[in-house]
């Protein structure tokens, strides 16, 4: 069973508030191409209505929130333009969804790791149940890396030590510690979450929005200036992506086989 890509990524605007809902739960809503893309465009149409006070993101089903980019895409990468172009794209999709000057909200459950986990730091506010699992297990999955901007917004949150124990051991923070580290911001009985939501959707709705929309972007700008572009770290990026093991490895994933690591 696949999902019609028109019905990927579902938009939909309920009075000021704004719901994106990643729409793949039969792949426990990884991300396409098509759905970086519209998600891109769901941030415009935002940012220029100005009926849109908050907005809410929502993984379809209860197993996962976003678990990464669908790694069936990688098959086609055969340059290291191709590696450099990926990160810098989904750099731009997680600025952009940084930039949004909405309160956003991600609503996590289950799963949140990769893509999925890049997108939710990019949210200013995280609702989690228990059953959360959210971490980057890539030295596990497919053996590629992060860009530096990626790099610099897990180290903003977790700090380098935490860092390198969830990248280089693969390891994924279940709720408890998501929350000790500041990752989420709070956590919520499953059936407890959506009125949360709700309530902090109204508190929000009831605060002045240029006085949001200027907290928002001051704190955007202060990271900003401790994050390192991807570009500087486009060695790193290629010397994963065109390895023996990152090819195998997707070809793996796709099987359903453990992958075999060589350091080639």
């Amino acid at each position: 069973m696949t999902t019609d890509p028109a019905n990927e990524i579902l938009f939909e605007v309920d009075g000021p508030v704004a719901t994106i809902t990643f729409n793949r739960p039969e792949a426990m809503n990884a991300m396409t191409w098509n759905m970086y893309d519209r998600l891109v465009e769901y941030c415009d149409m935002i940012d220029e209505d100005d009926r849109i006070r908050v907005v809410h993101l929502k993984g379809a089903g209860d197993r996962a929130f976003v678990a990464g980019t669908d790694i069936s895409q990688f098959r086609t990468f055969d340059d290291p333009e191709d590696a450099i172009q990926y990160e810098v794209q989904t750099d731009e999709v997680g600025n952009r969804l940084e930039r949004v000057r909405k309160p956003v909200i991600a609503v996590l459950r289950g799963y949140c790791v990769g893509g999925g986990a890049g997108l939710a730091l990019a949210a200013d506010f995280r609702y989690a149940t228990p059953d959360l699992r959210f971490g980057i297990p890539i030295a596990r999955t497919i053996g590629n890396c992060l860009s530096m901007r990626s790099y610099s917004r897990l180290v903003s949150y977790v700090g380098p030590i935490k860092a390198k124990e969830m990248l280089m051991l693969a390891r994924l923070l279940n709720a408890e510690e998501a929350l000790q580290l500041g990752v989420v911001t709070e956590v919520v009985p499953a059936e407890q979450l959506e009125t949360r939501v709700a309530e902090v959707t109204e508190r929000l709705l009831s605060l002045a929005p240029r006085t949001l929309s200027a907290t928002k972007e001051g704190i955007r700008r202060i990271v900003e200036q401790q994050a390192l572009d991807t570009h500087e770290g486009e060695d790193l990026i290629i010397s994963c992506y065109m390895s023996e093991d990152f090819r195998n490895a997707v070809q793996a994933f796709v099987e359903r086989r453990k992958p075999v690591w060589t350091g080639r």
